[in-house]
């Protein structure tokens, strides 16, 4: 039994052009990120020097997960996005498959591969990013922001295997000025254009349908939104764990 599990693990997940992946941009000693790209070769929105990867085939984010945790040189695993290529497992294994019934097994049986085998006993820093949609809980009639996921899948959700996932959002400036922390720059650009490019660490009042999820005392409530850089993410990962 390996009793090892990955502190340095984030999901991030938001809407569209919300800027999920802009925000990993500020990650240090970029050379030794592995960043794995599901979205058909999408070029990131910011110049950078991760070794970067297209994934054509679910399976890679194993080898590359292989490959990662041999090369001394690398510390971050991205994989960007799991929407993608969970879709992608969708498109290639599912529905083409024989017997559709056991190709859904083997979807969810690939996503727990991945993250009780690969993801769990890695001593890299691992970052999902994800799509988010609002979707009616039929059973409590209301209306739910979280990752859409088919399947069995559906019922656990994807942000169960995680402990911590932020939410990429666009935030006016006037909502953010009650949240002051060491976190959180307003830029003068930002204040003319009055909204703001942010993490959102904690639930709110207005977001209690959402499926952000953080450790106990690891966000005070002036950190309910943050600078989107991944990097203030990881940095307190690893202060939190070390006290």
């Amino acid at each position: 039994m390996d009793d090892n599990i990955n502190d340095q693990l984030v999901l991030i997940c938001g809407k569209a052009a919300s800027g999920k992946s802009a925000s990993l941009r500020n990650l240090r000693n970029p050379e030794g990120v592995m960043y794995l790209c599901c979205e058909s070769g999408k070029k990131l929105p910011f110049p950078n020097s991760f070794k970067t990867y297209t994934i054509t085939d679910p399976y890679q984010i194993f080898d590359a997960f292989d490959a990662a945790n041999k090369n001394d040189s690398i510390h971050t695993i991205i994989i960007d996005s799991l929407t993608y290529l969970l879709d992608m497992y969708e498109s290639l294994y599912v529905v083409n498959a024989k017997n559709t019934m056991q190709g859904w097994q083997q979807f969810q049986q690939y996503f727990k591969k991945l993250m009780q085998e690969y993801v769990a006993t890695s001593k890299l820093n691992v970052i999902f990013t994800a799509h988010t949609l609002d979707i009616m809980n039929e059973s409590e009639m209301v209306l739910e922001t979280r990752v859409p996921v088919k399947g069995a899948l559906k019922n656990q959700g994807i942000e169960s295997y995680f402990s911590t996932v932020v939410t990429a959002r666009t935030v006016p400036i006037a909502l953010l000025e009650e949240y002051k922390n060491d976190y959180l720059t307003i830029t003068e650009e930002e204040k003319l254009l009055g909204f703001k490019y942010v993490y959102q660490t904690r639930l709110t009042k207005e977001t209690a349908n959402h499926r952000i999820r953080s450790n106990m005392g690891m966000w005070d409530r002036e950190e309910t939104f943050i600078d989107n850089n991944i990097q203030l993410v990881l940095d307190r990962l690893k202060e939190y764990y070390t006290n």
